[in-house]
Parts: C-alpha cells; sequence; structure tokens
C-alpha cells in the first residue's frame, strides 16, 4: 500500500497544520468493564480534523490485546537530569480556530467518555507567533518533513489492515524556568543562540554550533539510520503564569523518537543537550492512534 494510501486510513489531524488554539486530555481507566463501550462511542466523534485520539499500553492490555511497538515512555536518570514517565490509558488532543468550540468539543469527548474514564491532566495550548515559535522565542519545527517524506515518518506501513495509517505519538509537557531563560538572554543573543544552536533572528542553522546545542543533539539526518518525526508542539500557560511546550510527536515507531531522547540526555557521549539549562519535562507518555475506517477510527486490532 502506498504512502498516500496510508494517509487516506489515518487520523487526519496528525498531518494537518497545527490549530490556533488545542486542548490536551489525558485520562486514566476508571472502570475497565465500560472500556469498550466509550471507545465506541469515541470512535464515532473522532474520525475528521478535530482531534486526535491515541490509547495507551494500559487500555490495551485491558482489552486483552496487544499493539506491535506500544509500549511505556521510559523513565531515565542520567547526568544528573531526571525524566518522568507519566502514563495514561487514553489521549485526545482536540483541536480547532474558536476558543468557544474547543470548550464544547472537550466537554462532548468526556461525556462520552464517561464513566470508564476520568480526566487525569487537560492543559489548554496555543500558536505563539505566526511563524510557530516556542515560547523561548524559537521557530519550532524548522526541520519537519513534509509532504510524502512526513507520511513516511508518521505513519505505519506494511503491517496489515488494523495497523497501516495508524502512528505512534510521545508525549511530553516541558516546562519552562523563565527566570534561568532570563539568566542566559543577559549574557547576549549568541549565548542563547548556542544553546539552541539556531539563530532566533532569522531562524539560522549556526555554522560552528555547540555539540552541546539542541540542534546538534536532535539532528534526525546524524543517525543512522536517520530519526525522522513528525512534531507537532504547541505552547502551553497557566493561571500562574508558567508555560512551555507541549512536545507532540508522530512516527511509524518510537525509535526515531528514542535515539534522539537518548542523544539529548547524554546516554551516548554524556554531553546533555543544553535546553535542559532552562526547561524540563514534566510528563512523558506513548500512545498508539490507530486508523480510520469508514468514517470512524479503525479499532480492529484491538478487537472491537
Amino acid at each position: 500500500m502506498a504512502p498516500s494510501t496510508h494517509r487516506m486510513n489515518s487520523q487526519a489531524s496528525i498531518l494537518a497544520p497545527r490549530p490556533n488554539v488545542a486542548h490536551h486530555l489525558a485520562f486514566d481507566l476508571h472502570d475497565p468493564a465500560a472500556a469498550r463501550d466509550a471507545l465506541t462511542r469515541l470512535a464515532t466523534l473522532a474520525t475528521g480534523d478535530k482531534i486526535v485520539v491515541g490509547i495507551g499500553l494500559s487500555l490495551v492490555q485491558v482489552l486483552g490485546k496487544s499493539i506491535n511497538g506500544l509500549r511505556s515512555h521510559p523513565q531515565i536518570t542520567s547526568c544528573g537530569i531526571d525524566t518522568p514517565s507519566t502514563p495514561r490509558a487514553l489521549w485526545c488532543w482536540l483541536r480547532s480556530d474558536d476558543g468557544g468550540e474547543l470548550l464544547f468539543l472537550c466537554r462532548k469527548v468526556e461525556q462520552l467518555l464517561a464513566p470508564a474514564f476520568r480526566r487525569a491532566e487537560s492543559q489548554r495550548l496555543f500558536l505563539y507567533t505566526a511563524d510557530h515559535r516556542d515560547l523561548s522565542g524559537y521557530v519550532d519545527g524548522t526541520q519537519n518533513p513534509t509532504g510524502e517524506d512526513a507520511i513516511q515518518a508518521a505513519l505505519v506501513s506494511g503491517q496489515g489492515k488494523g495497523m497501516d495509517g495508524s502512528s505512534f505519538v510521545v508525549l511530553q509537557q516541558w516546562q519552562h524556568h523563565f527566570k534561568q531563560l532570563e539568566a542566559i538572554e543577559a549574557g547576549g543573543p549568541a549565548k542563547m543562540d548556542d544553546v539552541m544552536g539556531r539563530t532566533r533572528v532569522g531562524d539560522v542553522e549556526l555554522q560552528n554550533k555547540p555539540p552541546s546545542s539542541h540542534v546538534a543533539r536532535t539532528d534526525q539526518d546524524s543517525f543512522d539510520p536517520p530519526a525522522h518525526i513528525l512534531r507537532c508542539n504547541m505552547p502551553w500557560a497557566d493561571d500562574d503564569l508558567q508555560g512551555g511546550v507541549m512536545f507532540i510527536a508522530f512516527g511509524h515507531s518510537f525509535r526515531a523518537f528514542e535515539v534522539q531522547w537518548h542523544r539529548m540526555l547524554g546516554l551516548d557521549d554524556g554531553i546533555t543537550d543544553a535546553l535542559f539549562r532552562f526547561t524540563r519535562p514534566i510528563t512523558g507518555a506513548y500512545f498508539w492512534c490507530p486508523p480510520v475506517l469508514n468514517g470512524k477510527l479503525d479499532l480492529r486490532a484491538l478487537g472491537m
């Protein structure tokens, strides 16, 4: 099956441009006996360009099935950096260009999932500037694959009905420590550019970037084989004036993310990503995003 056909079978929002506003909802399983009915209800809603649904490992196991390649996000401690694993049973990424519509869509999802699932995480997301900048001020997603390359990076192929067109997604909520960011910026623009490996103004990759820079740590073509993922990151902020980025990365497996993650943490060479100087992940979870069939989520791989 050609990659373009897989696109037709995928949840449409995975490959769509990032919306102006979005909402991240993650759920724990409360009533296992009601899980199938709740998923069946959700499957009829999450087929267009408004929702991406991800299934966690614990939910797959409750249903008595297995998804090849699905596992839990690792909890890793390396070079003085602790990274969390916060698994959830179910994830929904709700998207819109209208905040009111998004509110009512979130409420609808919760109603459909009750009483089987209880909301464990809820976070409003948004775009910052027209060129998709992170709250650090740097463009986010410069080297994202596009077109057929994005399809090949993000979607499963060659695994048969119920799997082809699906995707694996990594979710990490990163909290920026703005005082630390401001301290770096106080040293002049070049200090922050060295952290990122790109210029804030003009978004140009540095010729002589430090090996600890974020670009050097995550250069997708520097791995063998190359490690391409489709990033759909969006900033977040709360009422306490805290903020950061929701890292959302789709892949045909977790391999590309994990090799980048290991290098960021210094597991390869002892050099940690300079990004950790001002930001840290506070959550970490893996999910499997089912394909779509006949206008609704294709849950055959889950025995539904």
